[in-house]
Formats: structure tokens, sequence, C-alpha cells
């Protein structure tokens, strides 16, 4: 299943938030999704390396960013540094082009690339900055502190030790992390929480166990994906196989549970879509230049031999796990139930410089392998799922990513917020799923196994 283009080794393909590009504490493996062989080439020359042929600034843009600079210097009310003032436009550069393309300073970078091998000292959230600088929950991560200490998706953090965030900050969930066993108190919002309140959480070394597995019924397995990391793919095959010998070598059905899951590297996306599916395309990525072209294709064997899957998505369900919901369905290889999915449709690319900085740049849309795009829609289940009574807010995410100001236009892009699916927590979806997998299983073909 070779992509169109060879990937550079750390030019991860993260699909974002979280995303969505997700800010996460760190940027963590999930938030984002990164394009084809862009990193060597971009330590040379991010520009060329990225493929553009329209590099060249009018000269009037250029006297009218010195006339600026020019002014701050010499007429603001205190003295700023040189650096400072120039690292603020750098930022000010990706500010507005959309939610997810956002300047990495060294430390940010490097905290990236270490979320992404599924490690990391902070409380294991993936955010979304919002354009005044606050955080915006996509998902806490699977028993974490985030998790422990009540964060919800949906939650709008406005301070983190009280101090308020900047619109034009950058990558603002930096103060997440911290050393194990220190703490941190977030100012948080909520809907239907008359006022702000905080919560108070321990930080410690994330080690995110992305898959877990167990046998629902004799012959029914479930294998929950919380994130995507560079491990996951072949952690979700070894578990597969361990479900298998307990069902006696063959399972009857499969519930995959995506709910909540942010996203993360692509490729492992990919590769569990492979596992399921004996041929057919997976997913594309399309953009303006070449190298942001790319196709994914199924290898010969099925893992499950045809056995029936139910993949269970809701609201917090982004970018790579969208993508793999859609591989699979498009491909009648599995239904999807549960409520509508973020709409993390597109690509960021991490294009390093030689200073140790990265700048984060969204550079293609996903599309599933019926050629729809995943961005600002997400995917519809082909079964609803709706809350319990007693859930918290009423299920309500509040946030999609049609709802976030600047986000790219999809193909069928709704009015901000309408498309907004809802958070489905417990064991209540999970039955749910075991039924429509039951249904299924009397008309399921025998495939060939993947070996």
């Amino acid at each position: 299943m070779p992509p169109l283009r060879p990937l550079a080794p750390l030019a991860f393909i993260l699909a974002a938030a979280c995303a969505p590009a997700f800010a996460q504490d760190p940027p963590p493996a999930a938030a984002p999704d990164v394009a084809p062989d862009a990193r060597k080439d971009a330590q040379s020359d991010p520009i060329n390396a990225a493929g553009a042929s329209d590099s060249k600034v009018p000269l009037d843009e250029i006297r009218r960013y010195v006339a600026v600079y020019n002014a701050v210097k010499h007429a603001y009310v205190e003295p700023v540094d040189d650096a400072k003032l120039m690292h603020a436009a750098v930022r000010g550069l990706l500010f507005d082009l959309d939610p997810h393309s956002v300047y990495l300073d060294r430390s940010n970078a490097e905290d990236f690339e270490e979320a992404a091998r599924g490690a990391y000292d902070g409380i294991g959230v993936e955010l979304q900055r919002q354009p005044d600088g606050t955080l915006r929950v996509i998902a806490p991560i699977d028993d974490t502190p985030a998790t422990r200490a009540g964060i919800k998706a949906g939650d709008l953090i406005t301070a983190i030790d009280g101090k308020s965030f900047k619109p034009d900050e950058g990558d603002s969930s930096g103060p997440l992390r911290g050393p194990p066993g220190s703490t941190v108190v977030l100012t948080i919002v909520r809907e239907g929480r008359a006022q702000p309140f905080d919560l108070t959480v321990t930080r410690e070394t994330i080690r995110i166990t992305s898959v877990r597995s167990r046998m629902l019924e004799p012959g029914y397995g479930y294998v929950r994906v919380s994130t995507f990391q560079a491990d996951t793919a072949a952690d979700f095959e070894r578990q597969l196989e361990a479900l298998k010998t307990q069902a006696g070598g063959r399972l009857r059905g499969l519930v995959l549970d995506l709910r909540s899951n942010p996203g993360g590297l692509l490729t492992s996306a990919v590769q569990i879509a492979d596992d399921l599916l004996d041929s057919g395309a997976i997913v594309s990525t399309r953009g303006r230049i070449a190298i942001s072209d790319a196709q994914f294709g199924a290898t010969p064997g099925d893992r499950l031999r045809g056995a029936p899957v139910v993949v269970l998505v809701d609201a917090g369900s982004a970018s790579a796990s969208e993508v793999l919901a859609g591989a699979l369905r498009d491909n009648g290889r599995a239904r999807v139930i549960g409520s509508r999915t973020f709409g993390k449709g597109s690509v960021q690319t991490v294009l390093p410089l030689d200073n140790g900085d990265s700048v984060k740049l969204t550079t293609a849309r996903y599309y599933t392998p019926s050629g729809k795009s995943i961005q600002a829609l997400g995917i519809v289940p082909d079964v609803v799922l709706h809350p319990a009574k007693d859930a918290e807010n009423g299920g309500r995410a509040g946030i999609t990513e049609a709802s976030l100001p600047g986000h790219l236009r999809g193909d069928a892009d709704d009015p901000p917020g309408s498309n907004a699916g809802e958070v489905l927590e417990g064991d209540g979806p999970i039955t749910a799923a075991l039924a429509e997998l039951k249904k299924n299983v009397a008309v399921a073909p025998v495939a060939p196994a993947k070996g």
C-alpha cells in the first residue's frame, strides 16, 4: 500500500487536531497531519522545498512591513526587543490562514515529535487554539491526568495558572507541560455552567496506551483505539491476533471504537485500514503542489477474513480516525455508528527551519475512497446514537471544525455549528454497536487472511 510519493522519515503524516493541527499539551500524536517528503529539503529552503512557485514578495508590501516595524521600534511606549518583534511578525504570517497552521519554536517542535512517539510530560489532552488564544478541548486522552481530573470535550481553557492568553502568542499550550508530579491550575468555561471554574491537574509522564481490547461475548471482539501513534498499528495487530486466539482462531465480528480519538499519525490509521481490507483505496490527499498529493491503497489479505466490523465514532473523532472510518465504510467493509465526527479533513506539513524552529502548515485536504472530503463536514454515521439522558451538558460537543473561525471550506461546508455531533460516553454505545454487529454476522463472506 505504498503512497505515490515516498515519505521523509520524520515528516509525520498526522491526521490532527487536534485536532485537528490540534495544539496539544504538547501538540501530541494526534493532532495533526503531515505531508510527504518536506523535512530534509525544508531545512535548507522551506519555500522551494514546499514547491512554491510564487515566492516573490511585492516591493510595496516589503516597504509597508518595514514602515510598521520602524514605527513600533521607535514609537511604542516601551522598548521592544528586535528578536521578539520579528518572532511576533513570523507568527502573524500564519495566524489568519486557518486554525491548524502554526509556528512552533524549537522546544515546541521537539515536544511535537516526542509526543508523536507516545511519551511526554504533561496532562494528556488534545486542544484547539482559538483566535483569542484560549484553548478548546477536543478530547481528553484515555487514562491520563486530564481524564481523571474531569476535563471534558468541549471545555474552554481560558487561563493556565491564572495567566490568560494573548491572541497572537502562537502555540499557547506550552505551560501545560512540566515535570511529573507538578500541578497546573486550569480555568475552564463549560457550557451549562454559569461561571468559570478552576481544575487542578497533576502532570505526569504520559505514556499513551493507544490500543485496548477485550471480548464482548464469545466470538465478538472489541478494540479501542484512542489515538494514532508510531506503534499503534502494530499494537492493533497483536491485540487482534490475541482476540482471534481467544475465539478459537476466528472472530465472528469486531467493534472498533474510535470515539473521541483526536487523530495522530495518518500512516498508522492507513495500516489498520489495510489490516481489515483485502483491496481498494484507503485515502488520498490533494493540495496545490505535487508533493502534497498522495494515494494509499490496501494490499491483499484481510486479517478478519471478512468477519463484520462496526466502527463506533462520536463528535470527538477527528482527522486520522475519520480517515479510517471513511475508508472502511466506503469500501463496504464496516458499518459506522454513533454521532457525526469532528470534520478535520486537512493535512499539516511540518517544515523544520535551520534555527531549530518549525512551521506546521496546512498543505492539502483528505478525501475518502468515494472522493468525498471530510473537511468541515465529518463522517455522518449509518446509524445515529445519542448520549444518555444524564450525560453532562447533554452530550453536546460545543465545537466542530466548521465552527472554528477561519477554517478551510469543505466540499459540503455547513453553517458553523449546524453539523455538530454529540459526545458518546460510557458502555451504552458499545452495547448498541454489538447489537448492530450481530445483524451482519449471518451474511459475512469469508475473505483471504492477511499474514
